[in-house]
């Protein structure tokens, strides 16, 4: 068992502030929690990133926590910046850029 299997049933915090590190290019990504029915997990895009159009089995939860950029969600564009919420319903294509260092909380749900 690891340790974020051994941390669910316990629960824990953890400021995300401090987690966060951005990359000269690409993503730096963490897994903050797992189990066999979510995924929490913490996404930081350089200036510049982009994610090709994309789509998931699970359900989904974009919260954005420090940056800008487009999220593309089917064929709608929706401002990415602080305090910025949006759910994905499962297999919905949508894909992302980056126009500043971009920090996003990503939640994947059955």
């Amino acid at each position: 068992m690891d340790k974020i299997e051994m941390l669910k049933d316990k629960g824990f915090s953890k400021d995300l502030n401090e987690v966060m590190q951005f990359p000269s290019e690409g993503i730096f990504s963490t897994v903050l929690a797992k189990s066999d029915t979510y995924n929490y997990t913490l996404m930081c895009l350089a200036k510049g990133t982009d994610i090709d159009t994309h789509t998931s089995a699970k359900n989904g939860v974009v919260q954005v926590l420090q940056g800008k950029g487009t999220f593309k969600l089917f064929d709608r564009d929706i401002e990415m910046k602080p305090g910025m919420f949006i759910f994905m319903p499962a297999d919905a294509p949508h894909s992302l850029q980056a126009e500043e260092d971009t920090a996003i909380l990503l939640c994947l749900t059955l």
